[in-house]
């Protein structure tokens, strides 16, 4: 990832920021500056909680191209307390204890390293079984 888009979606990486629309409210993630419910202009920041559940889940043992020193890892969507679904990595969790439905809150870690070991480190979020 080069270095301007990794600034550029920060805020949406680190704190899940998306937008909400002022016409009919609907929370956006990730920001489209359009809304999918009503096609109104939602330019309008929104941060989420970062609570959910797991609305359905994989465990991928061929990785892509970057991740392959992580397999096997669980990837899942995950429907965030306000709507909107997000695909993320889980952490912090055997993949045979998850199950649709459970209580997840999102974390920030380490995705991936871009290029050699002197290349950016990439955080990001993934999400975690929730610590009520």
């Amino acid at each position: 990832m080069e270095i301007p888009r990794h600034w550029r979606l920060r805020k949406q990486r680190y704190a899940l920021v998306g937008e909400v629309c002022p016409h009919c409210n609907a929370k956006i993630f990730p920001p489209r500056d359009v809304c999918p419910a009503c096609q109104g202009e939602a330019k309008e920041l929104y941060t989420f909680r970062g609570k959910g559940e797991v609305y359905s889940f994989t465990t991928i043992y061929e990785a892509p191209s970057g991740f392959e020193h992580q397999v096997p890892y669980t990837v899942a969507l995950i429907r965030l307390e306000e709507g909107p679904l997000v695909t993320a990595q889980l952490t912090d969790v055997d993949a045979s204890d998850v199950h649709i439905g459970m209580p997840v809150e999102m974390v920030t870690r380490k995705i991936r390293e871009d290029g050699d070991e002197r290349g950016m480190i990439i955080y990001g979020y993934k999400f975690r079984p929730a610590m009520n």
